[in-house]
C-alpha cells in the first residue's frame, strides 16, 4: 500500500515532466442539476457535497484499462474488506460520498462483484471482456462525476506547481509504486539501517490494545529516533533486512518493499515483500520533505503487495494499474473510478491510502508498477500525464 498505502511525495514529482497547462472550466450541461440530485438521494441526513455531481452522459472514449483480470482480483479483496462490517472499522467501512447519490454499502458491493462477474463470464465464454466496451459501461453504472476541491489544494500550492495549476475539471493523479531495493541479512556499511518488525512489548497486543497504551516503545520514537539504532542497543524491536538510507526513506514512502536479500554466508538471494504494519502516530506533513517526516512504520513480511488495512491481519491485495489511493475517510473504500484523458478510459479500485490523503479531495494515487527508485520511475511516466478526469461508477440498480 501507499504507506499504509502510501504517501507519494508530490514535492519529487516534477512538473519539469510533463506539459501543464490551465485548464479552462468545463462546461457542465452534462451534469444533472443540484435539485435532481437532491431528489436522487435516498439518505435525507445527508449532506450534498457539489464537486460531486450525477452525470448524465459521461464522455467515455476507449477503455484502456490495463488488466480486467487483476481488477475483479482487487475488487475482490475490497469486498471482503467491506464484508468485515462497519464496526471492524469505522469511517473506512462506509459508503462514503455515494451515500447521496443513492450508493449505499451494499450497493458500492454488487458494483465491485459485479466487475467479478463479468470478468469470469467473458473468460468463460473467450470473448473480449465486456468491461473494455464503453456502452457497456455507460448502459450497466450511474456515473458520478467528480471535480476537484481546488480551495483545499491551495492550502498546500507553495512551491509546488501540480497543486498550483489543478484545472477545475480534472484532479490530480501523483503516483506511488512497489519499491525494489536491494538487502542484506546482516547490517553492513552500505546497508546500516533496518526495517523493524513491531516492537516486542505489543507483539501480543491487537491494534486497539497497543494504540491505547502510550507508553509503548513505538509511540516514543520517532524516525530520527530509531535511525540511531536505539532499537537495536536495547533489544527493542526485530530487524528483518538491512537498507540503505534511500532504500529506506523510499521503503517507508511507497509502503511496500520487494527486497533482494543477500547473505556474505550464502551466495543464494531471496527475494522478500515487506508491507506497513503500524506507525508511531505522527502524522504526515505535507510541507516537510520525505527524509524530514517523524513518521515511522514497522513493516511485517507479506506474500504480496497490500494495500489498505487498519493493521496487518487484514489487507487488501492489490495490483498496479488498477489500484488508486486516496481519501477513504471521504471517498469510502472499495470504490471503482474511472480516470479519462484525451478519450481514453481506465478502471480503477481505490483501495489505499496515506497520510498525504488526509482531507483531500483533490488528489488520487496510482499504483504505477515496479520501480528501483524516482529515475526508474520518470523514465517509465514521464509523458504520463499529471491530471485526469475522475468518476465514481455505481451499478445501475434494476428496474
Amino acid at each position: 500500500m501507499n504507506t499504509g498505502i502510501f504517501n507519494v511525495d508530490i514535492i519529487n514529482i516534477s512538473c519539469l515532466f510533463s506539459n501543464i497547462e490551465i485548464v479552462k472550466m468545463m462546461k457542465l450541461s452534462a451534469l444533472l442539476p443540484l435539485t435532481l440530485l437532491v431528489a436522487f438521494n435516498s439518505a435525507a441526513s445527508v449532506v450534498v457535497n457539489p464537486i460531486f455531481q450525477l452525470e448524465a452522459k459521461p464522455d467515455i472514449g476507449e477503455m484502456v484499462t490495463s488488466s480486467t483480470a487483476e481488477l475483479c482480483e482487487v475488487a475482490k479483496g475490497s469486498v471482503d474488506y467491506l464484508n468485515l462490517g462497519e464496526n471492524y472499522d469505522p469511517g473506512i467501512i462506509t459508503a462514503g460520498i455515494t451515500a447521496q447519490f443513492g450508493g449505499d454499502l451494499d450497493r458500492v458491493k454488487r458494483t465491485l462483484n459485479f466487475i467479478c462477474q463479468v470478468e469470469q463470464e467473458d473468460k468463460l465464454a473467450d470473448t473480449e471482456s465486456r468491461l473494455m466496451d464503453a456502452d457497456f459501461i455507460a448502459e450497466h453504472f450511474d456515473v458520478i462525476r467528480w471535480m476537484p476541491d481546488k480551495t483545499q489544494a491551495q492550502g498546500f500550492a507553495k512551491d509546488k506547481p501540480l497543486l498550483k495549476n489543478i484545472p477545475d475539471d480534472k484532479i490530480l493523479l501523483t503516483k506511488y509504486y512497489i519499491k525494489l531495493a536491494k538487502g542484506t541479512a546482516k547490517q553492513t556499511p552500505e546497508t546500516p539501517y533496518a526495517l523493524y518488525a513491531i516492537p516486542n512489548d505489543e507483539k501480543d497486543l491487537s491494534l486497539e490494545q497497543a494504540n491505547a497504551d502510550p507508553s509503548l516503545t513505538r509511540h516514543q520514537l520517532t524516525k530520527q529516533d530509531v535511525i540511531t539504532g536505539i532499537l537495536d542497543k536495547d533489544k527493542l524491536a526485530q530487524p528483518m533486512v538491512w537498507l540503505s538510507r534511500y532504500d529506506l526513506e523510499d521503503s517507508l514512502m511507497q509502503g511496500t518493499v520487494k527486497v533482494d536479500i543477500s547473505n556474505k554466508n550464502s551466495p543464494v538471494i531471496t527475494s522478500q515483500f515487506f508491507n506497513v504494519h503500524r506507525n508511531n502516530g505522527i502524522g504526515y506533513k505535507r510541507n516537510l520533505k520525505k527524509e524530514q517526516q517523524g513518521r515511522y512504520w514497522y513493516f511485517k513480511k507479506t506474500e504480496s503487495v497490500m494495500g489498505y488495512g487498519k493493521d496487518a491481519n487484514y489487507k487488501i491485495p492489490v495490483y498496479p494499474l488498477v489500484t488508486v489511493a486516496g481519501d477513504l475517510a471521504h471517498l469510502g473504500l472499495g470504490k471503482l473510478i474511472m480516470l479519462t484523458h484525451n478519450g481514453e478510459s481506465r478502471l480503477t479500485v481505490l483501495a489505499d491510502t496515506g497520510g498525504a490523503f488526509e482531507n483531500n479531495q483533490y488528489q488520487l494515487d496510482y499504483l504505477g508498477g515496479y520501480f528501483k527508485n524516482w529515475d526508474d520511475y520518470i523514465n517509465t511516466y514521464r509523458t504520463f500525464p499529471d491530471y485526469f478526469e475522475a468518476r465514481i461508477l455505481l451499478l445501475k440498480d434494476k428496474t
